[in-house]
């Protein structure tokens, strides 16, 4: 008999949470699992859903839109949030809930406990409380997030950062499962195809590229103040911005302020993204706060040189060719990086014959958590 997962996410935009529950339940093998996902709106007032629910209609796998799901917290919204979940899992009955982005994933591990799902898997997409928040902010939140865990039979972390973290918290070191991310090779077009597509008019300068939701996280303001340094020191180079967010029109500010307005350009969100990366010559990843990001992999896999703030995985920075680490929030070093890498002419890196990080592996790891016994906890069921 099937078993019935329910996913369940707070956005229905397209970044790196939504692609993880994408390929999940597309891949799953369908005399096994029955996969449903559950999701809200596109941004702060979620009010339409989005992308998300596009592509796996399109894939045939059913999905639920929940009006009263939204990034933005108040009381009001967070009572509608609890019925409505309560509403769905009693509906659906899941042999298996499995959360996504800590918001939803309070609410959501709660109902479960409350109404007795058989089993609660939680993924950490980068623990929240490593994001720059005000003191008690943080301690919220880090509490928030180890109730979340603690009422789950399994907490899947992305990086082995944050599996040292999350087993350092109380009560969760055997619930902690590092569970590295995998992708399918993407279809690359050609250097001249794809920028004939990108930039067909742009200057005979080198392309920095970063490929992410536009959100504080991201960090890209300070990539767009390396670009001005990088401009007084006289080495041009143009810099785009694929992706669409909140920090959309304040990053447009700052690139007119900087003085760098003809060199930075904004492309919003592009489809199939990592198909035109070889239209680059560098790919840069100015994160703040991250859990480790597909758009790495697909870099590598374009041969890539890439710059990026130690704050992805360990495992990645310590283990891959090609990879310039920076401190995160310093646009000094962000530049030097650059100016080394063009100045070495590191254009490109070999690529591997045996690609490091394939999605079969995150299946088959994922699934066995979906089917062993849970761990013994506080939502362990007789």
């Amino acid at each position: 008999m099937k078993k019935k997962i329910l996913y369940i996410i707070t956005k229905s935009n397209w970044g790196g949470a939504q692609r993880y529950v994408f390929d999940l339940a597309t891949h799953l093998p369908k005399d096994q699992f029955e996969p449903v996902v559950a999701f809200g709106g596109t941004g702060e007032a979620g009010a339409t859903a989005g992308i998300l629910q596009e592509k796996l209609n399109a894939a045939g796998i059913r999905t639920i839109f929940i009006s009263s799901l939204t990034r933005d917290v108040s009381w009001t919204k967070e009572f509608l949030v609890w019925r409505d979940l309560t509403r769905l899992m009693r509906a659906e009955r899941p042999d298996i809930v499995h959360l996504n982005s800590s918001k939803v994933a309070a609410w959501g591990a709660f109902v479960a406990f409350m109404i007795g799902v058989p089993r609660v898997v939680f993924t950490v997409h980068g623990w929240p409380f490593k994001e720059y928040r005000n003191f008690l902010a943080t301690f919220l939140i880090k509490e928030i997030s180890w109730f979340t865990a603690l009422l789950s039979d399994a907490t899947i972390v992305v990086s082995k950062g944050d599996e040292k973290i999350g087993k350092r918290l109380l009560g969760l070191k055997a619930k902690i499962q590092y569970v590295p991310l995998g992708i399918e090779m993407p279809e690359f077009l050609s250097c001249d195809a794809a920028s004939e597509i990108i930039s067909p008019t742009a200057d005979a300068w080198p392309r920095i590229v970063t490929i992410a939701e536009l959100t504080p996280n991201k960090g890209i303001s300070f990539a767009i103040d390396a670009i001005a340094l990088l401009k007084e020191r006289a080495i041009n180079i143009d810099y785009y911005i694929v992706g669409e967010g909140e920090e959309r029109v304040r990053l447009f500010k700052v690139a007119e302020k900087s003085g760098v307005s003809d060199r930075v350009h904004f492309l919003g969100f592009v489809p199939d993204a990592a198909r035109y990366l070889k239209a680059f010559d560098i790919f840069l990843l100015p994160s703040l706060k991250e859990g480790m990001p597909y758009v790495l992999f697909e870099s590598i896999a374009a041969g890539l040189p890439i710059v990026t703030t130690r704050v992805v995985d360990v495992i990645f920075l310590g283990t891959m060719q090609g990879i310039s680490p920076v401190d995160p929030a310093d646009a000094t070093q962000i530049a030097d990086a650059i100016e080394k890498l063009l100045k070495d002419g590191t254009t490109s890196v070999p690529a591997h014959e045996q690609f490091p990080f394939p999605l079969s592996r995150t299946l088959k790891e994922t699934i066995d958590l979906y089917t062993t016994a849970p761990t013994i906890s506080v939502s362990s069921r007789a």
